[in-house]
């Protein structure tokens, strides 16, 4: 384990890395750093936005960001909690903006081995997990998606979203109880 922790502290330390040369104006750093964080953003952005071209207008706007305030990075919290509140404050705006009602994509995942009524079962769970992340109040599923997803923990968490600690504990309690009692209904459906 030490070997992966060495090396997660080693991809930061190129990531800060990249950034300093991005503050610089290298826009090959810029680019390498555009690529690593594309599919991060985009997987925590879709639980907020379920709409994949203003995920990606909200991906360009954040990295616009990150190419204009690299220097301004001070190093007090982690490279990727920086960005990913980047993203959240873009996302923010965006949905603030919107006029249409959100819809969930739906993503097609079949392996060669599974069978239909596997394939059924799989899609009806992904469904009903969709359905309960979709019905959380917008920042208890940032929540939810920061710590399951993308791995943050609290504290990195209340530092992308702005807001104290004990805020982001309560939005996950409240998630928390919430997605048991969605989750348990849609169980007794399945029966």
């Amino acid at each position: 384990m030490q070997v992966g922790g060495r090396t997660r502290v080693l991809e930061e330390q190129d990531e800060t890395a990249l950034l300093r040369r991005v503050g610089a104006g290298d826009r090959v750093a810029f680019q390498a750093l555009y690529r690593g964080y594309f599919g991060r953003l985009a997987r925590f952005l879709d639980r907020m936005i379920r709409n994949v071209a203003l995920i990606e207008e909200v991906i360009n706007d954040t990295m616009l960001v990150v190419w204009q305030k690299a220097d301004s990075f001070d190093g007090s919290c982690k490279l990727s909690t920086w960005i990913f509140g980047i993203a959240y404050r873009q996302a923010l705006k965006a949905l603030n903006g919107l006029d249409e009602p959100l819809e969930a994509a739906q993503d097609q995942c079949v392996a060669e081995g599974d069978q239909p009524e596997q394939l059924l079962q799989t899609r009806q769970l992904e469904d009903g997990v969709g359905r309960a992340l979709a019905s959380l109040p917008l920042e208890q599923r940032v929540v939810v998606s920061l710590t399951y997803y993308h791995g943050m923990a609290y504290q990195e968490i209340a530092d992308t979203m702005g807001c104290p600690l004990n805020t982001v504990k309560t939005r996950m309690f409240h998630a928390r109880l919430k997605l048991k009692d969605i989750l348990s209904e849609h169980r007794e459906e399945m029966r």
